[in-house]
């Protein structure tokens, strides 16, 4: 049994911190092969996920909130919004399914968040994800801003 308990995500807490990505992840599945992938996600603000989806191979995604709070966006083609959910446990909001084929990001709202995720395998990175051309790249200038971009919007139409 392997058990997600404080001790457990202490270690990933500690580890996303130092990161330079903000984040990390802890795979439960033993290999890539597995047709069901699970990993924790664990995410500081200031993070920054570039908008995706995973289509040809066609994938499933679901997130759930173990602690923290964590913005899951969905956007058309053209990088319109299209829905949004703030996962929280605090709000009642504890998890999302995002459609095979769904651009998608998630950003973090508190420091030391952490997702449960599901998706479909195997996993192969030339296949896994496609990036929205309408994002900036991981690492590039633009990354906060356009977080902060799309937080504004949301509030915005709250």
């Amino acid at each position: 049994m392997i058990k997600i308990d404080k001790q457990f995500t202490d270690k990933y807490i500690h580890l996303a911190s130092s990161s330079e990505r903000k984040r990390t992840n802890y795979n439960f599945h033993k290999e890539m092969s597995d047709t069901l992938q699970r990993m924790l996600n664990i995410l500081n603000k200031n993070t920054y996920v570039q908008a995706h989806k995973h289509e040809n191979p066609d994938k499933r995604e679901v997130f759930i909130i173990l602690t923290g709070k964590v913005l899951v966006v969905e956007f058309d083609d053209l990088g319109k919004i299209t829905e949004h959910i703030i996962l929280d446990r605090e709000l009642g909001n504890y998890g999302c399914e995002i459609a095979s084929g769904t651009w998608h990001t998630i950003i973090c709202l508190e420091n030391n968040s952490i997702l449960y995720e599901l998706k479909d395998g195997p996993y192969i990175v030339e296949t896994d994800k496609q990036f929205a051309a309408w994002t900036p790249t991981e690492g590039d200038e633009g990354c906060d801003d356009y977080n902060k971009k799309i937080i504004g919007r949301i509030i915005s139409e709250n």
